[in-house]
């Protein structure tokens, strides 16, 4: 079962990337071309999504949101990432007053609603890429930051750590360069799981018009887009909404069959 999370998951995601690395290049139609004459086209092999109400083809632009949400997510998760590994760890290896104070801090940023947190944030700072990506990172900080945290406190006691204490390998070093490297393996399951986080946070935001702005498309504009014509044309609602599905059940798969593998070692 372990083994059969992880395959599903590499699969959908094998798929998508290879979906966003083609769009790179190529899509069928460009993804502002509008036609009004095949507006609310339904699928069919010239336009294999359909079109939406401007005539634009929503294969086209569903493979250009691939390359929003991916980048969207990675860059979201390497600010969670750096800054949650490197608060988590300082925090467990310190302890003390250092850490209570630190986890108090963290506790509070996981009581306040993530989503909330990326509207105040927007609001403030104004809408587009740069500041949700931003807004997201900053909410996935706290859950990078307790899980490194937890395995610090776990390895921080271990023989490999007071061996290097005693031959005077300085705090920094022991902190990055003897534990760090044993805790990874949570860290990257936590990693997956928040990408699947940062997607639905940003398809979230873009459906609220506060995500990425038009003309460039985003699975999650692309569903507050079509809501208004779900009874003409369904399609153009079932496109996105089956994409943001797929690559976040990617997500979640890979990152329990990973989570379930880490809990037999």
């Amino acid at each position: 079962m372990k083994k059969t999370n992880i395959t599903i998951g590499a699969v959908i995601l094998i798929f998508l990337l290879a979906m966003m690395t083609v769009s790179i290049f190529y899509t069928p139609y460009p993804v502002t071309q509008m036609n009004i004459k095949e507006r609310f086209s339904p699928p069919s092999p010239k336009h294999f999504f359909g079109t939406d109400n401007f005539g634009r083809d929503i294969l086209s632009r569903v493979m250009i949101g691939s390359q929003t949400a991916f980048f969207v997510g990675a860059l979201a998760v390497f600010i969670g990432l750096f800054f949650g590994v490197l608060i988590g760890a300082l925090s467990g290896y310190i302890g003390g007053i250092f850490d209570e104070i630190t986890m108090r801090i963290m506790d509070a940023m996981l009581a306040f609603p993530g989503i909330l947190f990326a509207l105040m944030f927007v609001a403030i700072f104004g809408v587009g890429i740069k500041n949700t990506i931003t807004a997201i990172g900053i909410m996935s900080i706290p859950s990078f930051a307790r899980v490194t945290r937890s395995s610090y406190l776990q390895h921080k006691e271990f023989e490999y750590v007071k061996s290097a204490k005693a031959k005077g390998a300085s705090p920094l070093r022991i902190i990055f360069f003897h534990i760090l490297p044993n805790v990874t393996s949570p860290i990257i399951v936590s990693s997956t799981l928040g990408f699947a986080r940062a997607v639905l946070s940003e398809a979230g935001l873009s459906y609220l018009g506060l995500g990425v702005q038009p003309p460039y498309p985003s699975w999650g504009r692309m569903l507050n887009e079509s809501q208004v014509f779900i009874s003409i044309a369904p399609w153009y609602a079932i496109a996105p909404g089956v994409f943001i599905t797929l690559l976040v059940l990617g997500f979640n798969f890979l990152g329990d069959g990973l989570q379930d593998l880490e809990s037999l070692k």
